[in-house]
């Protein structure tokens, strides 16, 4: 749609006590981004991203019913109007990724999509649900114990910038749905994520850029900061980065600081790319029928 736009990626620590009230985690942690938020606009940014479930802890380390208690709405709840309120008066996109709650029990790990005037675009539900141990004792990312599948599909926003697709975290160890952002018309996949070292940290500098190129779209990979109590599952290791479609790191955060990253994003180089590797003209989506044989 443009051709260079700004990208605000925003990496931040946790500092709460696990055993603090749903209320205070979310409120210390909305106004923390709050102003992180306005920082990345005062330095340009045009499209920003917050890290996966930012209004708290990566609660799902545990499983327990307390954490039912921060899912809302998506769009009516108040975290989603807050933010929206924030877009319109910077005149800013924002990726919003929040503990959504549908109906009296259907829970989703659920990113909301709001446009530069602060209009609400639509949302995306992460499809591919980890339960899985991960540090000492009963730690793990025990996800299916809160999040059910997402069931919007892969959708792809028209904002005032350029066109979004959002991925979840585990998400992105999964090639099919990336393709398919790529197939909507992405030209940045935003993937707001919780992991830790130990974990998946090799994988962290190899998938995403993978992506980024199989597809000719920008990726913006965003990760938390610190160890959380009283969990202490790992180090979630930052690390937030745009990478372009070529595989080439435009901007990268550091491992342990609360930070905005900006990076440029170039519509130039997307067109470029796609017409010297021309992976979607060479596709063979005749032969990949097995793909969806359960």
């Amino acid at each position: 749609m443009m051709g260079k736009i700004k990208i605000g990626l925003i990496q931040a620590s946790h500092a709460i006590e696990g055993t603090a009230s749903v209320e205070v985690h979310k409120e210390a942690a909305i106004q923390k981004h709050i102003a992180m938020v306005r920082e990345a606009a005062a330095k340009g940014a045009q499209i920003i991203g917050l890290q996966e479930v930012f209004y708290g802890p990566y609660f799902c380390t545990e499983q327990s019913p307390k954490w039912y208690a921060s899912a809302e709405q998506v769009p009516e709840g108040p975290t989603t109007q807050r933010f929206q309120a924030l877009a319109k008066e910077l005149g800013v996109v924002i990726i919003l990724p929040v503990y959504e709650v549908e109906g009296i029990a259907s829970y989703y790990n659920t990113a909301a999509v709001i446009d530069a005037d602060g209009s609400y675009l639509g949302k995306y539900r992460k499809h591919h649900i980890p339960h899985v141990e991960a540090g000492e004792g009963t730690n793990g990312f025990w996800e299916k114990y809160y999040f059910k599948p997402g069931n919007l599909g892969y959708p792809v926003f028209d904002t005032a910038y350029a066109r979004v697709g959002v991925y979840i975290c585990y998400d992105r160890h999964f090639p099919e749905g990336a393709r398919l952002l790529g197939l909507a018309g992405a030209e940045i996949v935003f993937n707001p994520s919780a992991t830790v070292a130990g974990t998946s940290e090799y994988l962290w500098k190899l998938e995403q850029p993978a992506h980024a190129v199989a597809n000719g779209y920008y990726v913006a990979a965003i990760n938390r900061v610190g160890v959380e109590t009283p969990w202490n599952m790992g180090e979630f290791y930052g690390q937030s980065y745009l990478v372009d479609p070529r595989g080439k790191m435009v901007a990268i955060g550091s491992r342990d600081q609360d930070e905005v990253i900006i990076g440029e994003m170039d519509t130039e180089v997307i067109r470029e790319v796609r017409n010297v590797w021309q992976f979607y003209r060479d596709r063979r989506p005749e032969t990949y029928e097995h793909l969806v044989h359960l």
